[in-house]
């Protein structure tokens, strides 16, 4: 019997993308990273025993990263004032930050100010102490928790969002700098809504007003898979995780790739987001299909 190669061709076609479509509906991550999650090294087999350095780890993300470093038998660095303790530094995540919730009209330019200082000058200082000592050593990953608002465009977080643009900028261009080094892996994380308390503390129109109500956040992805996720790509050396619940992570695909039609939904959502922001209500609810209260 004569087999027709091109018809299994075009089914073996198929069925990728078939299983690859199915994959990003119910996926939570970019599919390199979902790819590396079920295919990849394991998190205990790469990163057990590194001396890991990770900044603004007092709650959220960075407080669950720490636990889960810990339970692979990482030695944490708490703080790294010192140049011996600078030297041993296997792993900087860069985590420190805080986010915006305001209108750019209604904000004060020292709020602009103070997201740059923190957000994008802060981890460039703190990238700066610590790469010559990986480059000395010829190894060492520094990974920088930015967010998905790093490349797409969202209301109510301009200066937040402007300083997650940078930050993203200026670490593809170092990786570009260090083609000389490949043992040193630039990574950088990308999350959609998480479970964590950076809303609460995020940055208002004026600089000592905080936030007076807090958000839902029963629509956001859970702390612990995030971390998972962000150690299965470092175990990977994943230069760019995208981390997000859909619809957040289609919308990370149609910036990436259609961004016209990105911008078509943008509108369309984040005019939703604005009204309920203005009405008081939790601005985030602009991505569902009925508003929920800030108070609840």
């Amino acid at each position: 019997m004569d087999v027709c190669w091109s018809c299994v061709i075009v089914l073996g076609i198929a069925v990728y993308v078939f299983t690859q479509l199915l994959r990003f509906v119910f996926g939570d991550a970019d599919l390199t990273l979902l790819w590396a999650e079920k295919f990849g090294s394991t998190p205990e087999s790469k990163l057990r025993g590194k001396v890991v350095w990770i900044t603004g780890a007092s709650s959220g993300i960075g407080e669950e990263l720490a636990y889960q470093f810990s339970a692979l038998g990482a030695r944490l660095v708490l703080s790294a004032r010192r140049e011996n303790e600078l030297e041993r530094i296997d792993v900087l995540i860069n985590n420190g930050g805080r986010t915006q919730r305001s209108l750019f009209i209604d904000t004060d330019v020292d709020v602009y100010e103070a997201l740059m200082e923190l957000n994008y000058l802060g981890t460039i200082s703190v990238t700066k102490q610590v790469l010559p000592h990986m480059m000395r050593r010829g190894s060492g990953i520094i990974a920088t928790v930015s967010s998905v608002v790093g490349f797409v465009g969202a209301p109510l977080a301009t200066g937040y969002s402007a300083s997650k643009h940078a930050v993203q900028g200026f670490f593809k261009c170092l990786r570009t700098e260090l083609t000389d080094y490949p043992n040193i892996t630039i990574s950088t994380i990308c999350p959609g809504p998480v479970i964590s308390s950076i809303v609460h503390n995020a940055f208002t129109e004026q600089l000592e007003k905080p936030v007076s109500t807090s958000s839902d956040q029963t629509h956001k992805m859970s702390t612990e898979r995030c971390v998972h996720l962000i150690l299965v790509g470092l175990a990977n050396h994943v230069k760019e995780m995208w981390i997000a619940q859909q619809p957040f992570l289609l919308f990370c695909y149609l910036w990436q790739y259609v961004p016209t039609l990105a911008w078509y939904f943008t509108n369309i959502l984040g005019k939703k987001r604005v009204q309920n922001f203005k009405a008081g209500l939790d601005a985030d609810s602009g991505y569902f299909s009925k508003p929920k209260n800030k108070n609840t």
